[in-house]
């Protein structure tokens, strides 16, 4: 399954693309597509649409994978990101990629191990996770998001063949909802560890076989 990682930003939007089957991962390409920020902000939002297009043109991943938006104290910027990652999200939906988010400490915690991970952190396991790889900055930022995606629906995967959807309903329980993972459980991702999750699911679905 090939799949593409996106991190948003407006001046610099990061992509990855690589390959995963089952727990093994590849390295496809990544890179970085630029706005520039002499032009309108109109246009600037248009290269950024254009540029995640080809990529995805050329590339042909399956699934795309997008960061949340981080909220920081300057609402301009703010804005100026969400607007940026609003063209980011409209290329592989109009594509007809199926298009994920994931919480900024979801994927350091996914990739990384730990939520609060630093950049150079990232950038460190990305490039032993994906041997071969290069990518510093916002391409490696982009390669974790893929790679994130890559283990949650390696999980979720698992998990539907032993008879547990992921995308279960009610209570804390860490799922996909509406294409986003830890819906209304704020950046972290999912609200308690992956284990925990496992149970509760596991809980949920013998829960449902004995009502039957």
């Amino acid at each position: 399954m090939r799949l593409i990682g996106l991190d948003p930003g407006l001046r610099n939007t990061g992509w990855g693309i690589i390959e995963a089957d089952g727990n093994r991962l590849a390295h496809v390409a990544s890179g970085v597509v630029q706005s520039d920020q002499a032009r309108p902000l109109a246009e600037r939002l248009c290269q950024l649409f254009d540029g995640i297009t080809a990529v995805i043109a050329r590339w042909q991943p399956l699934e795309a994978a997008i960061e949340e938006t981080f909220v920081n104290k300057n609402p301009t910027s703010t804005l100026k990101l969400g607007q940026a990652r609003g063209a980011v999200l409209m290329a592989p939906a109009k594509l007809g990629l199926p298009v994920l988010e994931y919480g900024a400490n979801h994927i350091k915690k996914s990739v990384v191990g730990v939520g609060h991970a630093e950049k150079r952190q990232v950038e460190m396991m990305v490039r032993r996770l994906l041997p071969g790889s290069t990518a510093t900055a916002d391409a490696a930022d982009a390669l974790a998001v893929a790679i994130c995606h890559a283990h949650h629906r390696g999980t979720s995967g698992r998990w539907a063949g032993g008879a547990v959807m992921a995308g279960i309903e009610g209570g804390d329980i860490g799922a996909v909802r509406g294409g986003r993972v830890g819906a209304g459980r704020g950046k972290s991702g999912m609200r308690s560890s992956s284990t925990a999750w496992e149970r509760a699911l596991l809980a949920r679905a013998a829960e449902g076989k004995g009502g039957r």
